[in-house]
């Protein structure tokens, strides 16, 4: 520490984001990236843009709003887009979740949230999983200003349905709800049609999971219109410039490639069943899962001892040694071969 830091640093306990290994060889499955590469028309507008580079991008990134918006069924005016959803989710932080009352959350969840209070100073408190580490709405009925639920939940993965998350949203109109659907399109319902009814919803989505641009750093949200402008103006007061050229380009032609993005995405659904499948054969209860990754412990080994033969023999997974979560292993779906040299591991550590 030194004498120069800021009263809040002291207080700071950072986000931790998983292990990226220098050596080559590993079997990386403890990031949730796409094991399959982008769309070449993404590439290919990467590489045209760069002939750009000495210009500024534009700061609202109209042209990759526009597409975001003909996308989702929404009006440009209705969506932000920033440097990947964790700087959404930073902004949206502080533009719309700091109040008296406190923010709720599930206790186990994507653990940049409570990061963020910190971070921020928002008030928080936060809602235990039922015993089947589902999010149970009923004990969301509490005082409070506003509600982030993950969805599908991470590391669960585990998806509430879109009637669940408009029932929430009916119930109390005066209340801000937050959905941050990174994981969305490996099979869950997206909350966005739900966007042009009420105007107390906030979706929050990004290019990093189905698109296989966690590289590039595209996030965005979808409100209605004084939702969109909060974040434009904490983003203006920031930095007017968080989506780059390429960044641009390349989300902008991601978006235009749907056959591409059909066809990886069908693709990880299939191995995740699978190695959902293989996984319970060789004696884990595997959590049912609408992501790209599975949330699995076995019924005789621990989660860290599992977690760190697996390191030892080449294989990356993700554990949190966090209390009720101890025992699981967060396991991204890789390609077909990945899948298949994590099992055959197992099969050996078991």
């Amino acid at each position: 520490m030194s004498r120069f830091w800021s009263p809040v640093v002291h207080t700071l306990s950072p986000y931790v984001p998983g292990e990226q290994p220098k050596q080559d060889g590993i079997v990386k499955l403890n990031t949730n990236e796409n094991p399959y590469p982008p769309s070449p028309r993404v590439l290919a507008a990467i590489a045209s843009a760069a002939e750009r580079l000495r210009l500024y991008p534009d700061p609202r990134a109209t042209r990759l709003r526009e597409a975001i918006a003909a996308g989702c069924d929404v009006a440009p005016e209705e969506v932000f887009v920033g440097n990947g959803s964790d700087e959404v989710l930073a902004h949206t932080f502080q533009a719309l979740l700091k109040h008296d009352a406190p923010l709720l959350f599930p206790d186990v969840t994507y653990s940049f949230y409570p990061v963020y209070c910190g971070l921020y100073g928002v008030a928080h408190e936060e809602v235990p999983l039922d015993g089947a580490m589902r999010i149970e709405l009923a004990d969301y009925r509490r005082p409070s200003s506003a509600i982030l639920l993950c969805n599908p939940n991470a590391p669960t993965g585990i998806a509430l349905p879109r009637d669940a998350i408009a029932a929430l949203l009916a119930e109390d109109p005066d209340r801000l709800v937050v959905v941050d659907e990174a994981y969305v399109d490996f099979g869950a319902e997206s909350a966005v049609p739900l966007v042009a009814r009420h105007d107390n919803l906030l979706v929050v989505q990004t290019f990093s999971k189905s698109r296989s641009l966690a590289g590039l750093r595209v996030g965005f949200a979808i409100g209605q219109r004084p939702l969109i402008e909060a974040l434009e103006r904490v983003k203006d007061s920031f930095n007017s410039y968080p989506v780059d050229g390429l960044a641009i380009a390349g989300a902008v032609a991601a978006i235009e490639d749907d056959e591409s993005f059909r066809r990886t995405r069908a693709r990880i659904i299939a191995s995740r069943e699978a190695l959902t499948r293989d996984l319970r054969q060789l004696g884990f209860e595997v959590l049912p899962s609408l992501a790209n990754f599975v949330f699995a412990r076995h019924r005789s080994q621990s989660g860290a001892d599992l977690a760190a033969a697996l390191r030892q023999r080449g294989v990356l997974v993700r554990h949190f040694k966090k209390p009720r979560i101890e025992d699981f292993l967060r396991i991204t779906v890789g390609t077909e071969e990945q899948c298949g040299r994590l099992i055959e591991v197992l099969r050996d550590l078991i």
